[in-house]
């Protein structure tokens, strides 16, 4: 996962960008499946937005930052797409993640403001057996 600033304003005139987003990125299979082997087809994933233009959006509900996310997308380039969120039981979206192989989920409050670190507003829960998991237990367990 990344969050970060744009270190460069994006588009030109009065279409420039300043931005502060958090994305992760995915490779994709010929089976068009997540994969962590290399692959031509490489997208980012936004899923929240900090910051625009300067104006800083950690103290607006996550539902508000995903909405000023998905009109700033609409205008950027096809390798970034949107991650969008899910509403649902949460056990169902967590094994259904495992199925795809993916690392795993990120339970967040639709109405909760941005917050650095832990938080009791959001709830990360990891799939054990993914690849990328593993690869980071036992880079942990080494030190």
């Amino acid at each position: 996962m990344w969050c970060g600033k744009n270190p460069r304003p994006t588009g030109t005139g009065a279409e420039r960008v300043g931005i502060a987003i958090c994305t992760r990125v995915y490779g994709y299979g010929a089976d068009d499946q997540p994969t962590n082997a290399s692959s031509s087809r490489i997208f980012l994933y936004a899923f929240d937005l900090i910051e625009l233009n300067g104006d800083d959006l950690r103290r607006d509900p996550l539902e508000v930052r995903k909405a000023t996310l998905v009109s700033v997308l609409a205008k950027a380039g096809s390798g970034i797409r949107f991650n969008e969120h899910l509403e649902g039981d949460g056990p169902t979206v967590f094994a259904h993640a495992c199925k795809m192989g993916l690392e795993g989920i990120v339970s967040k409050r639709k109405d909760s403001p941005y917050r650095s670190g832990r938080s009791p507003d959001w709830l990360k829960m990891k799939n054990l057996a993914a690849p990328a998991v593993k690869r980071e237990a036992e880079e942990d367990w080494g030190k």
